[in-house]
This record gives structure tokens, sequence and C-alpha cells, in this order.
């Protein structure tokens, strides 16, 4: 798969997920082996106005590479606009996010919304490939609701834009999370178009990862599916070179991986702010180990870092032994 100059093959992504991928979590995917990266999604209309907070979203290290820069609007200006700013930020190359399906986005006319005027749909994009010299990206989803999915003809449609690359949530917008995803639209839009297809949705294990490859896409992001299981980018290697399950991560190495997260947040956002925002990962390090509610009720009244890494190492020496099952594996949706 190539965008731009660069060249993966079957490469894994981990999704740009809103208060979730930001810098500390996607190194931490990084070295459990996702391929590309993408920040959180940056409205135009902040980076236009140059909002710090929005501004501090797409701040990306070299180490992150390759990355890209995901943006979201609803106006073709805006969104040139957003792309030249996305632009200084140093990406490898910019995702335009026409698949977000919540109500803030989706109901102004981005995101998902575009789904329902793909004029509108394309005009926005002119915009992004007009205010960049960096490869466009798009990530969508398969339409509106059931009744009217369109993404073969956006696959046409950004094809002939000159758009590098698409990865398609295998969802309608009005599913959200719910429902099954629909893989067979890889298949089919690998057959419509040349453009290389990032496949999306219900990617939770590394045998999901391995069917979603059968359905012949060129790439897999996961998502939730991450936020559960940081570990699934190596397992799902692992299993697609040799048809072989690792073995789930022990209660040592939980407890290690969060801690690492936890000062990574702590070394970008402050010891009190990376700490709090950090709290919505306890449940994916520790999920299924016992007692972890308590423990998680405990952790949640902490707002220093030697009291957490204490907490934590008597929990991890507590259950040192636990010998890993499939009991232990994070089992949540993605």
């Amino acid at each position: 798969m190539r965008i731009g100059t660069i060249t993966l093959d079957k490469p894994l992504a981990l999704a740009p997920m809103e208060d979730v991928t930001d810098y500390s979590f996607r190194t931490i995917c990084k070295e459990m082996g996702a391929d590309l990266l993408y920040t959180e999604f940056a409205s135009s209309e902040a980076l236009i106005r140059e909002a710090g907070k929005t501004l501090d979203k797409i701040r990306i290290r070299d180490e992150e590479r390759p990355i890209a820069v995901q943006i979201f609007g609803n106006a073709e200006s805006s969104m040139e606009g957003a792309a030249q700013v996305a632009e200084q930020a140093g990406p490898d190359f910019v995702d335009v996010n026409c698949g977000c399906w919540v109500k803030k986005v989706a109901l102004r006319g981005a995101g998902a919304g575009l789904l329902q005027d793909i004029r509108k749909f394309e005009r926005v994009v002119r915009g992004v490939l007009a205010g960049t010299s960096l490869p466009v990206t798009v990530k969508t989803r398969l339409g509106w609701d059931a009744d009217s999915i369109i993404i073969l003809d956006v696959a046409r449609m950004l094809e002939d834009l000159g758009v590098q690359a698409l990865t398609v949530h295998c969802r309608t917008r009005k599913q959200g999370h719910s429902g099954q995803a629909d893989w067979g639209w890889l298949e089919r839009l690998k057959n419509t178009v040349s453009l290389p297809i990032i496949g999306n949705g219900d990617v939770t294990s590394p045998e999901d990862v391995k069917r979603m490859f059968e359905t012949g896409c060129d790439g897999v992001m996961i998502g939730r599916g991450a936020i559960q299981n940081p570990w699934i980018f190596r397992q799902a290697k692992h299993y697609l070179a040799t048809g072989e399950a690792l073995e789930p991560p022990s209660v040592p190495e939980r407890v290690a991986l969060c801690i690492s997260h936890l000062r990574r947040s702590i070394g970008v956002k402050g010891e009190r702010k990376g700490i709090v925002e950090f709290r919505k990962h306890y449940s994916g390090y520790l999920k299924n180990l016992p007692h972890v509610s308590r423990l998680r009720l405990e952790l949640m009244e902490m707002y220093d870092l030697e009291s957490i890494e204490e907490r934590l190492c008597r929990f991890r020496d507590e259950y040192a032994e636990l010998q890993p099952d499939a009991a232990l594996l994070p089992d949540a949706p993605g």
C-alpha cells in the first residue's frame, strides 16, 4: 500500500479517536506494533483560529511516523485553511474525517454528515486538496443509513479527485457503534476502485485482522479494540506470520505498560491533568482481573503518580503468579 512516499505492506493502523489517541497512547500502540498512526480529529474552524487546545492535538513527533493529522469540517474554505495549518505540523499526510457519527459533528454537516450530500462531500475534499501539498486520504462510513449506502460512488469520486487512500468503517452513520460491521463492502470496493482501501469496524482480535485482510483490503484499522488491548497489534502480527496465538499479557506486563503509559501522559500534560485524562485507560489494562472494580475505584481517587504506582505495584505483586488464559483477554468491541 502506498501513500505519497510511504509504502507499507498490509499495515495495521490505530484509528483516530477523540480524547483517546493522544501522543502517549499513540506511542504505546506504536511500540506494540501499529504501523500507521493518526492524531485525534481536529476541527477545521478551531485550526484556522489557531486555538491552542486544538493545535496541541496535531502536535507530532518523529518517532510516531508515519502519521497523519486528521481534520473535519463542513465548509470548503475552512477545510482548505485547516489543511494549511495541518501541513505546518509536519505529518506524512492529511486525513479527512467524513465518518464521525456523533450528533455534534454529523448533524452540523461535517463528519458522516457529508454522506447526505455527495457534492458537498466532494467540495470539502477539494478544499483540503487545495490547501496542502501533502498526500490526502479520507475516512468515512458506508452511508447515512441502510437505505442510502453510497460508499461505491464516494470511492469513485475520491479516486477521481486524487485522494490516495480510503478508510471505511463498515457501518452506516445511523448505526453508530451498534449492530455488526458489514465487511462485504470491502471486497466490493476493491473490485470498484484501485486506490488503497483500509478496513475498519469490529476488529477485536488477531483472527479478526486475518479475516479482514481476506476481504482483499490493503490495511486494517483498529479502534476501540486497541483501547481494551494495546497488545492487539503485536498479537495480530504474530498470528498473521505464524498462525499461532501469543500468550495473553501477564499481570506484571499489564501493570508495567499501564505505568509506562501513565508516565507519558504526565510527561506531556503535567501530573494532575495527565492523571485525570489517563483514567479512561485503567479499564483496558486491568479488564477481567480479580477485584479490579475495587482497584479502579481506588485509583480514581488518586492524584499523584507515586501513590498510583505504589498501588498498582502492590496489585501486581499480589497477582504476579496468576496464569494468563483466554478469560484474561480484553473482549470489548472496536
